[in-house]
Formats: structure tokens, C-alpha cells, sequence
């Protein structure tokens, strides 16, 4: 049977900025991949402020263009707990998917959202066996250390692509493939440093929550 993978974030772009390469892969190998996002209300964020619905859309069709199904809570940004009812929010869509593998946000991080997702997580995610902690970049994730490799070289377009266009809605403007800036540099230098520690070009870290074996795939 097709395996299932469940990918969490907190905000829209966690998934595509944190591992975006893994879930390309995972899709090419025939797994079934879901994102959810915890955040789902953007209304009140400045630079969507009156286009939250488009952003909401983009990020559906373009994980629907990569093969994924992506999914939003209802909470908005600093405005959601570690709670009985997230947990049981969460829960629920992890009883309805039954993940074989989970991806969250790693537990220490200087956003607040951030945290509070991977506490989350932890609780609902309890029956899922192999479960993987990544990173949000150097500007939010401390003290990550991977324990597990991912050559993402050959899913690096369409990886670079998927997070461009988000960030270039987010900004209003269009895409332009020959310019990597802000988020978009900092994912390339950090896919490419990941890359140098296990001797390939681009790379995806991430840290397993137990003792297993560590081929994700």
C-alpha cells in the first residue's frame, strides 16, 4: 500500500522553506504527502493584508501542482496554545491521515508560533513511529543538530521554485527565477551547506525523534 507522510508547519511556508526537497522526493517514490498548516488566518498579517484568501489558494495549487495535499487550521499568528483543544485539533487530522512518517518544526526557535507548533505536535503526534524534527533556518531554529541526511540535488528546482513563488506573493511581485534573495538565499546556503556535511550538492537535514533506522524512505 502507498505510504503516507504528514508534514506540520505553523505557518504557510514552513513546510516549503524547511523541507520542501524531501516532500518533492517523497512524492516521486509514490508516497501520499499531506501539509498542515496550523495557521490558516492571515487577515491580519500586514503584507497579505487584503489577499489572504489568494495566499491561502496559491499555497493549495501550487502543492497541488507538486502532487501534495496541503491543508490549513483555523488559528492565526500568536493567537493559539499548547491546548486541549490544538492538540485535539491536531489529533484528529493525524487519526484521519494515519501518517507512516511525520515531519515538525524542531522545538527550540526564537518565533513563538514556532514553538508552540512543535509542542503541539509532540502531544498529537505520539502515535506516529518515525517522526523527524527540522529546522526553520538560522534565523529562528537554535540549537538544531541533525541526525539524518537527505540528497535533495535532483529536487532542488522545483524545490527553489515552490518557495520563490510563495515569497514573491507575499511581496507582490512576480517571480523571477534568476533572483534569489532573502528567505530564497538563505534556503540555497543552507540546502548547499547541508550538502558539504554529507558530500553532495544540496542537502536536507533532520533530526529523528527516536531510535530507528535513519533511511527516511
Amino acid at each position: 500500500m502507498k505510504k503516507t507522510i504528514l508534514a506540520i508547519g505553523a505557518h504557510y511556508d514552513d513546510c516549503p522553506f524547511g523541507i520542501p526537497g524531501i516532500l518533492l522526493q517523497a512524492v516521486r517514490r509514490h508516497y501520499r504527502v499531506v501539509i498542515l498548516n496550523i495557521i490558516g488566518d492571515y487577515t491580519a498579517w500586514a503584507p497579505v493584508k487584503g489577499r489572504a484568501p489568494q495566499l491561502l489558494e496559491l499555497s493549495l495549487r501550487l502543492a497541488r501542482a507538486r502532487g501534495m495535499e496541503m491543508r490549513f487550521l483555523n488559528y492565526a499568528s500568536m493567537q493559539f496554545e499548547a491546548n486541549a483543544e490544538t492538540k485535539q485539533a491536531l489529533a484528529d487530522v493525524v487519526a484521519e491521515v494515519k501518517p507512516d512518517v511525520a515531519f515538525m518544526l524542531w522545538h527550540r526557535d526564537r518565533h513563538p508560533d514556532h514553538e508552540v507548533a512543535a509542542a503541539i505536535c509532540k502531544a498529537a503526534l505520539r502515535g506516529v513511529r518515525r517522526i523527524y524534527a527540522y529546522d526553520n533556518g538560522p534565523g529562528h531554529t537554535i540549537g538544531f543538530e541533525p541526525n539524518a541526511f537527505v540528497d535533495i540535488s535532483a529536487e532542488w528546482p522545483s524545490a527553489i521554485e515552490w518557495l520563490g513563488e510563495l515569497m514573491a506573493f507575499v511581496r507582490n511581485r512576480p517571480f523571477d527565477p534568476k533572483t534569489l534573495d532573502g528567505p530564497l538565499a538563505t534556503k540555497e546556503t543552507l540546502a548547499r551547506y547541508r550538502g558539504l556535511a554529507c558530500g553532495v550538492k544540496y542537502a536536507e537535514a533532520v533530526c529523528a525523534g527516536g531510535a530507528y533506522p535513519q533511511e527516511i524512505f
